[in-house]
């Protein structure tokens, strides 16, 4: 007896939940990768990078699964997703959002930071690779604070530029 339509439709349905799995859990691993390198390329002695939520509020912790943009979504759909870390910028506890989003295309994952620059990481990732990465976000963090001074200084620092979601934490 041939197919029906509808067993059609659910064996490509079946094939596109997989793909959109694999899609989030390569995307989360990635994301794990560069919290925790992140974090111990800033200071190894201490707990500096979250994954948090891309947008909304968020607190200095990790909040696992619902760091992702498809996180509350009932069917898991096959996309770019965005992610938040939650760096720390300050002694005094305060912490910056960056919003990274992953697109991943064959063995290549296209990491954009912000609507900034966008990085390329060969999967399976290497540290060399990485360690790009965490430069570029490292710089990336540095010229926010340094570029913003230096416009205050030199008398241009007024834009329409919202800004980061900064948060301090109380002790």
């Amino acid at each position: 007896m041939p197919k029906t339509r509808l067993e059609h439709i659910s064996e490509a349905a079946q094939i596109y939940g997989e793909r959109s799995f694999d899609n989030y859990s390569q995307i989360r691993s990635i994301a794990e990768q560069i919290r925790d390198a992140l974090c111990s390329d800033l200071d190894p002695e201490q707990t500096c990078v979250f994954l948090v939520p891309p947008q909304g509020p968020f607190q200095a912790q990790n909040y696992g699964s619902a760091a992702f943009s498809v996180s509350g979504k009932g069917f898991l759909p096959l996309e770019p997703l965005s992610f938040g870390l939650a760096v720390k910028v300050s002694t005094d506890g305060d912490f910056m959002r960056l919003v990274l989003t992953c697109r991943k295309e064959g063995n290549r994952m296209f990491i954009q930071v912000e609507d900034g620059d966008t990085h390329t990481l060969v999967l399976p990732t290497h540290k060399a690779a990485i360690k790009t990465l965490l430069d570029a976000l490292y710089n990336y963090v540095l010229e926010w604070f340094t570029g913003r001074v230096d416009q205050y200084d030199n008398g241009s620092y007024g834009s329409n530029d919202i800004g980061f979601d900064i948060i301090r934490v109380s002790a």
